[in-house]
Parts: structure tokens; C-alpha cells; sequence
């Protein structure tokens, strides 16, 4: 199974945020910010800081897909 952040992308887009905001906002930090642009896995404390910015749920930043 692998992880898609393709939802977490197109807020950033929706909302017209760039990266560097958005990752100051959520406060990422550079392991986390690697896990993302390369569709690993991210701790659940992450998904939240992440869900807290743009107000929604893991369901709209994150997608399972099996191999």
C-alpha cells in the first residue's frame, strides 16, 4: 500500500497557499517534509497540524492506494 498527497497539494492550490507558508503554518519539519514530497508516511500528529490549517479531515489531505 502506498500513501497519495495529491489532495494535500491541490488544497494548497484551492487555497492559494505556497509551500513555505503552508509548511510554516503546519509547522513541518524537514523529515516531514520529505516523507511528503516523496509519498511516505507521516506521524498522525503531523495529519493534524496539517487538517488544523485547512479545517478538514485526514480524508481530504491523504489517500491509501494498494499496489
Amino acid at each position: 500500500m502506498r500513501v497519495s498527497y495529491d489532495k494535500l497539494w491541490k488544497l494548497l492550490i484551492d487555497n492559494k497557499m505556497k509551500k513555505g507558508e503552508f509548511y510554516k503554518a503546519a509547522k513541518i519539519t524537514d523529515a516531514s517534509r520529505h516523507s511528503l514530497t516523496h509519498g511516505e508516511p507521516i506521524h498522525m500528529k503531523v495529519l493534524m497540524n496539517i487538517c488544523k490549517v485547512f479545517h478538514c479531515n485526514i480524508g481530504d489531505v491523504v489517500d491509501f492506494i494498494e499496489d
